[in-house]
């Protein structure tokens, strides 16, 4: 009996993960592939041997996180962006500061939200629980703001894999993202700094097609007709946000739809209805304004610019090998060198 049950082992696991492989290629053959440099150390099959399920635990969690509360979907995406262009793709900004102040309480990070920050640490437990420890949550970041895209009506797309988390975080570092009153000249310095063209510009901020903005941050839109402004949209800024308003007041920043990933968003800055100066401003100005009405007219190119741009972000900065770590916790860095064991586990599908 024995004999027979140790004979069928080997068959049982190798059903298992026959299945598992199945699952990633169904996962991988809806979605769409972005042609990008290759990035040492990333690659699309990084937790096939250790985690082959990762994209499906993220995607299922969140499917249930966003029909209780679709606004984590704006938030996880934000957090994603605001990190990346921090001091890279490290999860860096879900370090707690201890007795100091971290990168969540440098001011361009006001408003984000702590729900959509607690969710990646739960997926991290989750994922932790079925694959044990060898997954970041730098990476896990990444597939929730794809998800988040994805599950919101946005486009599908593939992201490389095998991203470290950083031993550190830098207070200062965020005050390298754009500010939403910085003007198109603004934004494609800064972007461009990094090497993102134009049209990466304008396609990353069509990431604004949905979530909602705090009073603060676009109370200069409700004084100022310089980029140019629909009057009544104006006055409906000025009712919700007035100038001693609650700076936990928010309004949409689409208000076709404010919860759908899609092209509204410029139509609206063809309507002169944008949210924020730099929003605005690329409808305005003769390097980008083409750009805006091209996406206002047709979505897919802009889905297809937009997954071009993100996964061109998702690869800032990255951490690989031996350069970061695997945290016990997204909120802390780990103590000691017990993860290199683990660390050379999850780089044998690489080796392969």
């Amino acid at each position: 009996m024995s004999s027979v049950s140790a004979s069928r082992s080997p068959s049982l696991f190798s059903l298992l993960f026959l299945s598992s492989l199945l699952l990633v290629s169904q996962i991988h053959a809806s979605s769409q592939s972005v042609t990008l440099p290759f990035l040492d150390g990333l690659s699309y099959n990084y937790y096939l041997l250790t985690c082959p399920l990762i994209e499906r635990i993220v995607r299922k969690h969140l499917e249930d996180v966003f029909q209780k509360d679709s606004g984590q979907a704006p938030g996880i995406l934000r957090l994603f962006f605001h990190d990346c262009f921090a001091q890279g793709c490290d999860a860096s900004i879900l370090l707690n500061g201890v007795g100091q102040d971290d990168e969540k309480q440098n001011f361009a990070n006001i408003g984000l939200r702590p729900e959509a920050i607690q969710t990646i640490e739960n997926i991290r437990q989750i994922v932790a629980r079925q694959c044990l420890r060898v997954v970041s949550c730098a990476d896990i970041l990444v597939l929730a703001a794809r998800e988040a895209v994805r599950q919101s009506g946005g486009p599908d797309f593939d992201v490389r894999l095998g991203r470290k988390d950083s031993l550190t975080f830098n207070v200062s570092a965020p005050n390298n993202l754009p500010a939403p009153f910085a003007r198109t000249s603004d934004l494609l310095k800064k972007f461009g700094d990094r090497k993102f063209d134009t049209t990466d510009v304008v396609a990353l901020s069509g990431a604004h097609t949905f979530g909602r903005a705090h009073c603060p941050s676009l109370v200069n839109r409700t004084i100022e007709d310089n980029p140019p402004i629909d009057p009544d949209f104006k006055n409906k800024l000025k009712a919700t946000c007035p100038s001693n308003a609650n700076p936990d007041i928010t309004v949409d920043l689409d208000n076709i739809t404010p919860t759908k990933f899609d092209n509204k968003y410029y139509i609206n800055l063809l309507n002169k209805q944008g949210v924020f100066t730099s929003d605005q401003d690329i409808a305005q100005d003769p390097r980008t304004k083409d750009i805006v009405r091209s996406f206002a007219n047709n979505q897919k190119l802009f889905f297809d610019k937009f997954a071009n741009a993100f996964v061109k972000v998702s690869q800032l900065g990255v951490l690989t090998g031996f350069e970061g770590e695997i945290r016990k916790t997204c909120f802390a860095t780990n103590k000691g060198n017990e993860l290199h064991g683990i660390k050379s586990v999850v780089e044998m599908p690489e080796m392969f």
